[in-house]
């Protein structure tokens, strides 16, 4: 790890009245976390985020490089840091990626977001949490392992005629099912198999997100830009290879603080955090925190690359005092 000096070096901080004046900056070796592309995940989009983001960082000067969390080559210590950017298929292999969370945590190696942040949010049984924390999140009821609910009583606890259900540890609307009340006996069987491998989380369908998802990026907690999701005529899935689109919006001072208030409580200390919500009667409820491998969408805003790059060298830098 080099130590240099650059003087003056400040940083306007967008949507604050911020300056950061750097003037001890610590050079590091950054692993950019990435997965083995898979043409499911990656179909209908023409923009490389990925490439873009790794261009940029480079270009600004920071040591960094692409590697796949999984890559059993990869020799992890020569990174003082690793940020994990879009390790896609980790839900596929779960116990795999808790073991190398671990691995990475005993080699000394900083991760962004932290070790524990992601193994909490890798299972969303943290909207419970969340929940109970007094802040709106969707209606949800867990549905464990090993276990043969009564469907039908679900639409009675959440008071719908239409359930989404979908596993805890999951992504990009995998083993989703949206069942309505009469058609429950169509899905018992499927639903009861799929509970013996793991458990699944059943919410009320939420008419709202025919309007669109709002999702509300964070860099080391300030807010940075935000955008609409809107799923395809007919679906409710938002994401782009179900026929999803986006588009940027701007969002209220009140939106923003209503957003903020689920960073504040649970994303401290966090490079990335991206809050996924629709709008109720002018209230947010959340449907998921995403601190783990979300989607940034750093082509809709103009200051979106730079707002990032600015949290990544405030993190290093606070890191290099201590």
């Amino acid at each position: 790890m080099v130590l240099f000096i650059e003087p003056n070096l400040k940083y306007f901080c967008h949507g604050s009245n911020h300056i950061l004046d750097i003037t001890l900056f610590i050079k590091m070796k950054l692993a950019f976390i990435t997965y083995q592309i898979q043409e499911k995940y990656t179909s209908g989009t023409a923009y490389d985020e990925d490439a873009e983001l790794l261009r940029f960082l480079k270009q600004k000067g920071i040591h960094i490089e692409q590697e796949i969390w999984n890559d059993p080559d990869v020799e992890w210590t020569q990174y003082d840091l690793a940020i994990i950017k879009s390790p896609w298929d980790y839900h596929e292999h779960i116990n795999e990626f808790y073991l190398w969370l671990e691995q990475i945590r005993s080699l000394g190696v900083q991760l962004l977001n932290s070790t524990d942040i992601v193994k909490w949010n890798s299972d969303k049984h943290y909207l419970k949490e969340i929940a109970d924390a007094g802040l709106n999140v969707i209606p949800t009821l867990f549905l464990e392992k090993g276990t043969t609910p009564d469907i039908s009583v679900l639409f009675l606890k959440l008071k719908t005629e239409q359930l989404i259900i979908k596993p805890c540890v999951s992504a990009g609307a995998k083993n989703t099912w949206n069942i309505r009340i009469d058609t429950v006996e169509t899905y018992r069987d499927e639903i009861y198999e799929f509970l013996k491998d793991e458990s699944y989380m059943a919410q009320p369908f939420m008419p709202e997100i025919v309007d669109g998802e709002w999702s509300y990026l964070f860099f080391n907690g300030r807010f940075s830009h935000s955008l609409l999701k809107k799923p395809a005529k007919g679906d409710f899935r938002v994401q782009h290879y179900h026929g999803g689109t986006i588009s940027k919006v701007t969002a209220s001072p009140e939106q923003i603080k209503s957003a903020g208030l689920y960073v504040e409580k649970f994303a401290t200390d966090t490079l990335y955090a991206r809050v996924d919500g629709v709008h109720r009667d002018g209230e947010l409820y959340l449907m998921e925190l995403e601190l783990i491998e979300p989607y940034l969408f750093l082509n809709t805003d103009p200051e979106a690359f730079q707002n990032y790059y600015v949290a990544l060298t405030e993190i290093i830098s606070k890191n290099g005092k201590q």
